[in-house]
């Protein structure tokens, strides 16, 4: 966990390793930036702290992390806490309260801080216009950006333009490149063969280090390339059709790789078991990989339960192929975008290539994300979102939690994955059941993500 130390006599907030000496009768910490700013300090120039990982806590409760979530993916864009607060069954004063207690700020300031830290980078690290830095980062008027800018770096945009250092601008050719900062360590090799052992073909490619795939935004086609920058940052490109909302892009991406996940606690607590320590040993560093699309990795999984992995990419594939939209032009193997819940339920399932009752299972899961749009809503509980995915027909438990690892949640275990088992039945554990599995809690996700990488080969280059 990031934490910032701020120093009362300047009025300025640093994060770890900042040269700065202060007393430390003088010193306050925070675990976000944002708090730090609503309590009315700025951003030190010299270790910039808006370039860094700020997970929120895994202390806070359901209801703030879900609420976090919901703003990250924009819904305070153009939304209100009223709004937030109705999605959430609350109300909006209970959700500032809840914000106030467990975070030390309200959600609009959070969600202002976010805009602001994103359009800063993009500052330093592009040569997007100060219009376009500003949409992109999710600011719905250029008189917001410039008032909220003012507000957390006391500086204009163009103020802190002219203050990039030379070495941050990422020069590209085409397309749009940044950081995405992490606290080190992170895994990218086994990362990258997760991502490689799971890639849908046509829409997404692992070679030579890279990870690529085909996004919709919008129903038109963009490009997101990612790949190692440096100890403390992945690096990101994005060849996309506008770039309005980007800000929302890079966080969905940030997610897929772990980059603002909290690894530390989960080490410690797993390091002395008998099963895992030796896997936390071979791959420090390691995250649980997120997903871009939910309804993609369901897919994935529930046809999964019927095949082993190189079947079930043949069936990825012959489905993209059938039913995907077309994206011409690109190489690497990419296609295709991957196609949506609304064409697979409409879709003749048998004719693109399934068998019979892997196609029913994905015509009813497709059926089911066409009808509810919030089936797969990273910020539910983990129980409801396996309930509401075993209600399915066809989709079974250790399928439920397949799913719920790729969206987030630290606690799911697909006790039934196969590189699962294998690893574990090289451990002399005969029995794949969850209960084995209670003494990883509340780290269940990250326990099955190592589980899975000691079965995964590395990519082929």
């Amino acid at each position: 966990m990031t934490t910032f130390s701020a120093v009362v006599t300047t009025g300025i907030y640093c994060r770890p390793g900042c040269g700065a000496k202060p007393l430390a009768e003088n010193v306050r910490t925070f675990e976000l930036a944002a708090t730090a700013e609503a309590a009315g300090f700025r951003a030190c120039l010299r270790c910039r702290p808006y370039r860094v990982a700020g997970p929120v806590g895994a202390v806070a409760p359901e209801m703030v992390c879900r609420a976090v979530q919901l703003i990250i993916e924009g819904a305070l864009d153009s939304g209100t806490e009223a709004a937030l607060g109705a999605r959430l069954a609350v109300s909006p004063r209970h959700l500032r309260r809840l914000f106030h207690d467990h975070l030390g700020v309200t959600p609009d300031q959070f969600a202002r801080s976010r805009r602001a830290h994103f359009a800063r980078r993009l500052l330093d690290d592009s040569d997007l216009t100060v219009a376009d830095v500003a949409f992109a980062s999710g600011f719905g008027s250029l008189r917001q950006f410039n008032r909220d800018i003012r507000l957390v770096f006391r500086a204009s945009p163009v103020e802190l333009r002219n203050r990039r250092r030379r070495a941050d601008r990422l020069a590209a050719d085409g397309g749009l490149s940044m950081r995405l900062p992490f606290s080190p360590p992170l895994h990218w090799e086994a990362l990258l063969a997760f991502l490689a052992d799971r890639a849908a073909p046509g829409v997404e490619s692992v070679r030579e280090g890279v990870y690529r795939r085909t996004i919709s935004l919008d129903g038109e086609a963009g490009l997101l390339e990612v790949h190692a920058g440096g100890p403390d940052h992945l690096l990101l490109r994005a060849h996309l059709p506008f770039w309005e909302g980007v800000i929302h892009v890079v966080e969905r991406v940030g997610r897929m790789f772990g980059v603002d996940a909290d690894t530390a606690s989960a080490e410690a607590g797993l390091v002395g078991d008998a099963v895992l320590g030796p896997l936390v040993a071979a791959r420090p560093g390691i995250r649980v990989p997120g997903a871009w699309g939910a309804f993609e990795v369901a897919v994935d999984a529930a046809l999964t339960q019927h095949s082993a992995r190189p079947r079930v990419r043949k069936q990825m594939a012959t489905l993209v192929a059938a039913t995907g939209q077309p994206v011409p032009g690109l190489d690497h193997g990419l296609t295709h975008l991957f196609p949506s819940a609304e064409v697979l339920a409409s879709a003749d399932l048998t004719a693109a290539g399934l068998p019979k009752t892997a196609a029913r299972t994905v015509h009813a899961l497709a059926v089911a994300a066409a009808t509810d749009e919030n089936l797969f809503d990273g910020g539910s509980v983990l129980a409801k979102l396996v309930s509401a995915l075993r209600a399915i027909p066809g989709i079974a438990e250790g399928t439920a939690h397949q799913i719920a690892l790729r969206l987030g949640h630290d606690d799911a275990f697909p006790a039934a994955d196969r590189d699962v088992c294998a690893t574990l039945l090289s451990s002399e554990i005969l029995d794949p059941s969850e209960d084995i599995a209670a003494a990883w809690r509340p780290w269940r996700a990250f326990a099955a993500t190592h589980l899975i990488a000691a079965g995964i080969p590395a990519p082929v280059a």
